[in-house]
């Protein structure tokens, strides 16, 4: 008897590489964690062409970002531990509009494979929806693409683009910002996203560790540093901007310093960072050490243990510290504005 027709390209497909109704299964086994995301502007369910989520009002900005996480997925396929890589891209995107003052609203993600894995998909899906529960925001959708022969075996890519608001009022551009400004860091989650093509040469080829190993001088094993959480830094920022006049942010990713803080400068302002206000985590100072890269260099490549900077008022420096401390964020104050040409210059 014939088979139906139906069957026969599901077949035919699945030995070309995708499986369909896999694929399928796995959309309806996270279709429970997605939904407990969402927040009051969220208008209908998950499976819709697009996701429908209600304007905010006349009076805010929508602050859109898209990001990815890079090749520290390489790190979660070796350790074989794919649950904190959709925190690390959630946080990402949460503090890259934070920028700007922006509350996040929904979040859409995008999963590239050669095959559809069941089981990693939903370690992935349950990382992204834990942190947008986290920063009151819903996981709208997303793309599940299954495409063999373009990515590697066992491999995927993770991307993700948020959308929030910010009242016009609130806006935060970073105009108002002078010399004299206090410039204050809070402690980032390790390498976060970023610098990770540099770090895998150094400890994996280089130092010839393994993902099981102890990392020199700590307690934790490569993967456990390695995989530390992009933190998110929503939650303390918030609570400083509701008493302290933040003139300006940056999230420090690539780029670091050096990339990032000028982005958010005034003309004929410059950040003026002092690098012995704080202690680099072991992690880096081995990565410097072991790949015997370039001081600048490291703090060009990695946060080297400063996640985001605030820029606020002198006077208003030591009540942000206090509520920052207080919210558990480890803020130090790591340098001033001055003027000169805009960018970032160091100082010991």
């Amino acid at each position: 008897m014939d088979k139906p027709a139906n069957a026969i390209r599901k077949s035919a497909y699945a030995m070309a590489g995708v499986d369909i109704d896999s694929k399928m299964s796995g959309l309806v086994s996270i279709k429970e964690m997605v939904t407990a995301t969402a927040t009051k502007g969220v208008i209908g369910g998950i499976g819709n062409f697009g996701g429908l989520f209600a304007s905010p009002g006349k009076d805010f900005i929508l602050v859109a970002s898209t990001d990815g996480v890079g090749t520290k997925l390489k790190v979660a396929a070796i350790a074989r531990k794919h649950t904190t890589v959709g925190q690390d891209l959630v946080n990402h995107c949460v503090n890259d509009i934070l920028v700007q003052g922006a509350r996040p609203l929904f979040f859409l993600d995008y999963i590239g494979a050669s095959r559809f894995d069941g089981p990693v998909f939903r370690d992935v899906v349950s990382g992204l929806c834990k942190a947008c529960k986290e920063n009151d925001c819903a996981l709208l959708g997303g793309e599940t693409a299954e495409m063999p022969g373009l990515y590697p075996a066992g491999e995927y890519d993770l991307v993700g683009t948020i959308v929030g608001c910010v009242e016009k009022k609130k806006l935060i551009t970073g105009k108002g910002i002078r010399a004299g400004d206090a410039i204050i860091g809070l402690a980032s989650g390790g390498l976060q996203t970023n610098g990770f093509s540099l770090a895998r040469k150094i400890i994996f080829d280089q130092c010839g560790l393994t993902i099981q190993d102890r990392l020199p001088g700590t307690r934790y094993t490569v993967a456990e540093a390695l995989l530390a959480t992009h933190r998110s830094f929503l939650k303390p920022v918030l609570a400083v901007m509701k008493s302290v006049q933040v003139q300006g942010m940056a999230h420090i990713t690539g780029g670091g310093f050096m990339d990032n803080i000028p982005r958010v400068l005034p003309e004929k302002c410059q950040a003026v960072i002092n690098r012995n206000s704080w202690k680099p985590p072991i992690l880096f100072t081995f990565l410097q050490h072991e790949g015997r890269v370039d001081r600048d260099e490291m703090y060009r490549v990695f946060n080297m243990g400063i996640g985001y900077v605030l820029i606020v008022r002198a006077k208003d420096a030591k009540r942000a510290m206090k509520i920052l401390t207080l919210a558990h964020a480890e803020p130090v104050v790591i340098g001033k504005i001055e003027k000169g040409p805009r960018g970032t210059v160091y100082r010991e």
